[in-house]
């Protein structure tokens, strides 16, 4: 487990070298959310679009993303959301490691 000074004032990891599944774990719980195999779907998209980008997704390319490697059921806003509540691209690139999506709130 990571100190809270491992984040910023918004739950993001100031360090992604920091970044273990473990971490993510935690910082789901601090969302209330129970990791699921499909949650780790998710994540290890967005941390493998991360390294091929250089960035996080915003909604759109993450459905696009999700759509390319996991088909049409799973590359839908609604899916992402019921996985991610409120800002899909947002919380997932929280909980997998990675900076907040550059046009996120």
């Amino acid at each position: 487990m990571l100190p809270g000074s491992a984040f910023d004032g918004e739950g993001f990891l100031r360090d992604m070298q920091a970044w273990t599944p473990a971490v993510a774990e935690q910082v789901a719980a601090a969302e209330g959310l129970t990791l699921t195999p499909a949650h780790w779907e998710v994540i290890t998209l967005l941390r493998q679009y991360y390294r091929q980008f250089d960035s996080s997704p915003a909604m759109r390319p993450l459905v696009k993303w999700v759509r390319i490697h996991l088909g049409e059921d799973y590359g839908r806003s609604m899916y992402l959301l019921s996985l991610f509540p409120g800002s899909p691209a947002k919380l997932a690139s929280k909980i997998a490691g990675l900076p907040k999506p550059d046009n996120c709130l």
